[in-house]
């Protein structure tokens, strides 16, 4: 069984429920299984983070289970082309397992959402990318081949799915579907490279 970790910071819902459409891609995998979780709000005025534990949703994040994890997806809505500070404030605590190399050779995938069109998803995106490429992990994206890519008049973007709330409050067709998408994406190359690790090497000569 692959564990693909979903870690996302949603303010008003939309990345949320993008996570959410996520792990339904990532389940409907045979030997795949999603775990969903968030991170702590900041305070305005300095890198102090809030409640040990959440009022609602899911758990908050753990640097344990991101070792663990055989896969990772995260997401951030947009904040001036960026990720939000919180997303990022975890991403910063995780040095220990770039000096591990515990992430290294695992896939990842990033999402987002704008209240705009043209509000900078996919720089945010981009940022979210960065890190990760640190940590050694295999970056996986939507190809061309998703239909919904190619039809989307609202979010979706190759480098990962996406809303843009000023077009439909609720997340389109479209943006589930590549949502789910990168979610089954992630979790069938986890399966493949948990498989190709665990089998016995092949005798050269």
């Amino acid at each position: 069984m692959a564990e693909i970790l979903v870690i996302y910071y949603s303010r008003y819902g939309s990345t949320a429920e993008l996570a959410r459409q996520a792990c339904r891609g990532i389940e409907s995998v045979a030997d795949a299984s999603a775990t969903l979780r968030t991170v702590p709000e900041l305070s305005a005025s300095s890198e102090t983070a809030g409640k040990p534990v959440p009022d609602q949703g899911p758990p908050y994040a753990r640097l344990e289970e991101l070792r663990r994890a055989d896969g990772l997806l995260l997401g951030s809505p947009t904040r001036f082309g960026n990720m939000a500070a919180p997303l990022k404030y975890f991403i910063d605590s995780t040095s220990a397992l770039w000096l591990d190399g515990a992430l290294s050779g695992k896939p990842a995938g990033v999402f987002t959402a704008s209240q705009t069109m043209h509000g900078g998803q996919e720089s945010t995106l981009l940022s979210m990318m960065l890190p990760l490429f640190h940590h050694g992990m295999v970056l996986v994206g939507l190809p061309y081949t998703e239909r919904a890519l190619n039809v989307t008049r609202s979010g979706g973007t190759p480098y990962g799915p996406s809303h843009v709330a000023s077009v439909q409050q609720q997340l389109t067709e479209e943006e589930r579907t590549l949502a789910q998408a990168l979610g089954r994406r992630v979790a069938q190359l986890a399966i493949a490279i948990k498989r190709q690790a665990s089998s016995p090497a092949t005798p050269s000569g």
